[in-house]
């Protein structure tokens, strides 16, 4: 799980990052089975030249020359382990997490299924930026691949973003999408961070203790642990438990991939090529009209974009969609074959004032059943001003939604007020209206409350009807007041009827 935004440390020196390319080494014994670390031994000096550049090798000496395999990995598994570069945890730890992952196959099985669709694309970044391949295992860790996951400290995502450090990470939060669950996104972000890490502790188990536990605490765990005349590595850290168990649940799952047999684990086939494809959006549409253009089921239409959270796609927020690699032509070809009719039945509405679910679904032609549940609006709360609501889309005319609302657009709720009941005697030509600007009610509802109509007036002392704010002077039931036209109105706050 990814901590809130971090406590800058002092830098320690980092050494350069590993080569993805260099070999993986496997011990031939049963028992070892466990890949080494891809350090480099120490080569000799080579003779000194006038050009800088590789030696000629002569025919003579070309057959006792070693050649090196250029062989393509069988599958994904055979290509995260060639790319293993850091250094191995070996502890009572390790060994307990190993028990653990083995005695639940089915588990495994089910995250490494659930990898399949995100697994490739993460080892092609870890290639990219030359970055330790069995970080792509580390998902399992964080999520089990589950790119919805949401632990109890509200992390989110595949890769366990806080809400503020997905925001640090440029992670766009908001009530059309979670950047924190997108597979691209998440992946850039982790990276990142990852990596500012290792820059930072020049190790790559400090990293990951500061990835899941900050990176203040790390640097405070390494300044206690020098204060005691150690040397401040992973092992000799005083963390909490969850931190002291996240880099051995990592090993135990590299040495899994790395040797499946010898922990009688199953590790499902997956190809060394792309799952899916970015697909470019031009125009807002629905989420179930996508999947069905594309071909492919909704739920696993949603498993590749995890990030939107609402029925429609808004192509100024969300530019780009993820298909499965062959849908990607299907999904091209449909969508030109459907013309330029409306692909999106929602849209956004913005809340001109504070107001009741039910005032706001009359408003836009729908439900407040329908409203509540489009927009997650819980019982007892009212829609504050300038709250972005999804609403069906009224006619072929409506625009698309513009770029500042699909990726700025939040819903701001507040506790409905408790109301009392309230007696007020009416001055001189008062009016439902005068009265209901005065008290900063609605109109209807004042007029509700007397059971008259909108366009009623009221008799100079007339008994008028109020439902106010407990806390408002007036809040008494038993309390009466004299109003007069000349009085100043008051500042009311937007309020109610209590139903």
């Amino acid at each position: 799980m990814l901590p809130p935004v971090p406590v800058p440390v002092p830098a320690l020196a980092a050494p350069p990052l590993p080569d993805a390319n260099q070999a993986l080494a496997i011990s031939s014994s049963p028992s070892q089975l466990i890949p080494s670390n891809r350090t480099q031994q120490p080569k000799a000096s080579a003779p000194e030249t006038d050009n800088v550049g590789l030696l000629p090798i002569l025919m003579a000496d070309a057959g006792s020359l070693g050649v090196t395999s250029l062989d393509a990995p069988t599958d994904l598994w055979d290509r995260i382990r060639r790319g293993y570069a850091m250094p191995d945890l070996d502890s009572d730890l390790v060994r307990d997490r190993e028990q653990w992952y083995g005695a639940r196959p089915d588990y495994l099985l089910r995250m490494t299924e659930r990898s399949r669709k995100y697994l490739f694309h993460i080892v092609e970044e870890l290639e990219r930026r030359n970055m330790p391949t069995e970080l792509a295992l580390l998902p399992f860790v964080e999520s089990a691949f589950n790119p919805q996951a949401v632990s109890s400290a509200k992390a989110t995502g595949m890769w366990q973003f806080m809400p503020a450090t997905g925001r640090q990470y440029e992670l766009k939060q908001n009530v059309f999408r979670d950047d924190r669950r997108d597979v691209l996104a998440s992946t850039r972000a982790a990276l990142d961070y990852l990596q500012k890490l290792y820059a930072l502790f020049g190790d790559w188990h400090l990293a990951l203790a500061a990835y899941n536990w900050g990176e203040g605490n790390v640097g405070r765990a390494i300044t206690k642990s020098h204060q005691a005349g150690q040397s401040g590595r992973y092992t000799e850290l005083g963390m909490p438990m969850e931190t002291r168990f996240y880099v051995p649940k990592l090993q135990a799952i590299k040495n899994m991939v790395a040797a499946p047999a010898a922990f009688g684990a199953q590790l499902p086939s997956i190809q060394n090529h792309p799952f899916f494809q970015t697909v470019d959006i031009k125009r807002d549409i629905d989420v179930a009209l996508a999947a069905k253009l594309a071909e492919v089921s909704l739920d696993d239409f949603k498993a590749l974009n995890p990030s939107l959270n609402q029925p429609v796609i808004l192509a100024a927020g969300v530019p780009q969609i993820l298909l499965p690699w062959d849908n990607a032509l299907t999904f091209r070809s449909n969508l030109a074959s459907q013309g330029v009719g409306r692909l999106a039945s929602w849209t956004v509405w913005m809340a001109p004032a504070t107001m009741r679910p039910a005032d706001a679904a009359k408003r836009v032609g729908m439900s407040e059943a329908e409203l509540r549940r489009l927009n997650n609006i819980p019982p007892r709360m009212v829609i504050k001003a300038g709250s972005t609501l999804l609403v069906p889309r009224a006619n072929q005319g409506d625009t698309d939604v513009a770029a500042h609302v699909a990726d700025h657009g939040q819903l701001s709720l507040g506790p409905e007020a408790t109301l009392q009941r309230s007696l007020i005697k009416a001055g001189k030509n008062e009016s439902v209206a005068s009265l209901a600007k005065r008290y900063q009610v609605s109109p209807a509802a004042l007029a509700a409350w007397n059971r008259v109509s909108t366009t009623a007036s009221f008799k100079s002392g007339q008994s008028v009807v109020v439902y106010l704010p407990g806390s408002n002077p007036l809040g008494s039931a038993k309390m009466t007041a004299s109003v007069r036209k000349a009085d100043k109105p008051r500042r009311m706050p937007t309020v109610v009827a209590k139903r």
